[in-house]
């Protein structure tokens, strides 16, 4: 993150908070608008508000902003009127993109202080649920990846410091707990999003191992272990090693660990897949987009800041991630189409494409996730892309044999906003991916191919509920939205969040 916003809970009181700055108001298509209990900012500001709908019917349309800079002193500097659409079709989803756009408008107008009025009566939500969405929407908004930016940096001017008016004294509290969960699961994604970001040569497995380790300073209960190519050797880790065969740099296998629960309770674990850069291997990929594939380790970088969120929010629940991390490349020792890999589990598998590498690596890492005999196993992993000719680009495919594991999922997706969709897992899709000269084959080729190879990962991860989350749609996108940039998104982390949270609460 470039710059910390920061964030900050206040009643609204009449007549104090007229010198805070940008004020940002959330009106609906057609309506009115009705000022909050203890309007703090006087009668001119609320008859200017109310002129404007009058004149402008698509004021409130959704995520139509409309900006004026009034005139008589007692009111703000400047007043951004955000649309939410019609109210019968508002959702908390819809508010973070409205919210972003207010943060978006602010910060273009150099302004660096902004102001939400947020009345949870008249928006039907829950102060602290509509809190911590606008904490979201605004902050994740305004990322950007500058790290190596060295021309024209003195003209940005980052927005610093995001106030929440709320007119409920009683409960000022909640929002304020709310609001600073919204801030650390934000930072999250910012971590997320800056690994993903970041160009293979300057992220190596080595420095994405190094990154994990150093999120351990200060965290008592959060530990790091990275395995080397000579451990991994040892334990018959070769479908990964067979993958980073052809790379000069080293594969690392992360084992980042949070024990916020019981010692003797079951941890959760995510697996997340980190290529962080995929070329292909000997089945070379086209040149066209290649430079995207830097970001073939979003499902590691997702887990890895889903698990320093739980540990930074102090949840009482003990989660692991799992995170092999390798480049696949070409060379003269890489693995080719046609070889046979014994994975850890001892089960053979026939490489038909070495383009299909995730699943060879997430197999040795599924296998190894059930030495903590866990709760549940989630994978996340921008596996395939026939998902995104499936799902399109901003939505995560599902697949999993546990009904309740995934509905756990499904919820916290009605809660995030980050879409999933289920697809099938049948029994004949674990027949296209038997091989006639090994026990699998990695690749059955592109009909159902996100499907035969979330069948090929089941094969792997022993008796323990799991589910399967593919991300190849919606972790790197070719457009941006309201709150997520083009580029790295930072899929996965508040939805891993969200179900961590929710587990916390049964």
């Amino acid at each position: 993150m470039k710059s910390e916003l920061k964030v900050t809970v206040r009643n609204a009181v009449a007549g104090t908070d007229q010198d805070l700055g940008c004020l940002g108001i959330f009106v609906f298509q057609g309506e009115r608008f009705e000022k909050a209990d203890n309007w703090p900012f006087g009668k001119e500001t609320l008859n200017l508000i109310r002129k404007i709908l009058k004149r402008n019917d698509l004021a409130g349309k959704l995520y139509r902003e409309t900006v004026v800079f009034p005139e008589h002193g007692s009111a703000p500097p400047m007043i951004i009127l955000i649309g939410l659409g019609k109210r019968n079709e508002f959702t908390l989803e819809k508010f973070r993109g409205a919210a972003a756009n207010a943060g978006k408008a602010a910060q273009s107008h150099r302004e660096d202080k902004l102001i939400l009025l947020l009345d949870p009566s008249y928006l039907q939500f829950d102060g602290p649920e509509v809190a911590g969405a606008a904490v979201e929407g605004v902050t994740l908004g305004l990322y950007k990846f500058s790290a190596f930016k060295t021309l024209d940096r003195e003209e940005v001017r980052d927005l610093k410091s995001l106030t929440i008016l709320v007119p409920e004294r009683s409960r000022a509290k909640a929002v304020r707990t709310e609001t600073a969960v919204a801030v650390k699961i934000s930072r999250a994604v910012y971590l997320a999003r800056d690994l993903i970001s970041m160009p293979a040569n300057e992220l190596t497995p080595t420095v994405l191992a190094e990154k994990a380790q150093a999120l351990t300073e200060k965290r008592d209960k959060l530990k790091v272990t990275i395995l080397s190519a000579p451990e991994m050797k040892r334990l018959g880790m070769n479908a990964l090693l067979g993958v980073a065969s052809g790379s000069v740099q080293e594969p690392k296998f992360i084992i980042v660990s949070y024990l916020g629960g019981d010692e003797a309770t079951a941890p959760l674990v995510f697996v997340g897949k980190a290529l962080t850069f995929d070329s292909g291997g000997i089945s070379l990929k086209p040149a066209e987009k290649m430079d995207e594939m830097k970001s073939d380790m979003a499902g590691g970088a997702a887990v890895l800041a889903a698990v320093s969120a739980a540990s930074e929010l102090g949840l009482p629940i003990n989660v692991v991630a799992l995170i092999p991390a390798t480049e696949n490349m070409p060379g003269g020792k890489a693995c080719r189409p046609g070889d046979i890999l014994r994975s850890m589990s001892g089960k053979t598998i026939e490489v038909i494409n070495t383009d299909a590498e995730g699943r060879l690596i997430l197999a040795d890492a599924l296998h190894y996730a059930s030495r903590f005999e866990p709760a549940a196993i989630i994978d996340v992993a921008t596996l395939t892309g026939a998902c995104i000719v499936a799902l399109g680009e901003q939505v995560t495919g599902m697949m999993g044999a546990d009904g309740p594991l995934k509905e756990e999922i499904k919820r916290a997706s009605e809660q995030t906003g980050e879409m999933v969709w289920e697809l099938p897992l049948w029994e004949n899709y674990h027949e296209q991916i038997k091989s006639e000269v090994a026990d699998f084959k990695n690749s059955a080729g592109r009909p159902g191919g996100a499907i035969t190879a979330a069948a090929f990962l089941s094969s792997f991860v022993g008796p323990y509920p799991w589910v399967h989350l593919d991300i190849a749609g919606p972790a790197w996108l070719t457009k941006g939205t309201a709150y997520h940039p083009k580029g790295a998104s930072g899929v996965g982390v508040r939805l891993l969040v969200r179900f961590l949270r929710n587990r916390c609460r049964q």
